[in-house]
């Protein structure tokens, strides 16, 4: 597997990461608390930041040779 595959596993993973943290902040804790809305929050951001990420490395390593 090479690094630009390992790159575009890591954001995948990483993005279901985010939206798990979002659901459980909102939707599967128990506890409302600051700290889980702070998270939830988080969470959000990098389910819609990590994509935008992944989209822009894609094209930007795709002329890159490793």
């Amino acid at each position: 597997m090479s690094l630009r595959s390992f790159h575009i596993v890591f954001v995948t993973v990483s993005t279901l990461m985010f939206i798990f943290l979002a659901l459980w902040a909102f939707l599967l804790t128990e506890e409302r608390s600051v700290v889980s809305a702070g998270l939830g929050i988080l969470g959000i951001a990098g389910t819609v930041g990590m994509p935008i990420y992944g989209v822009y490395f894609y094209r930007k390593a795709r002329n890159i040779l490793l």
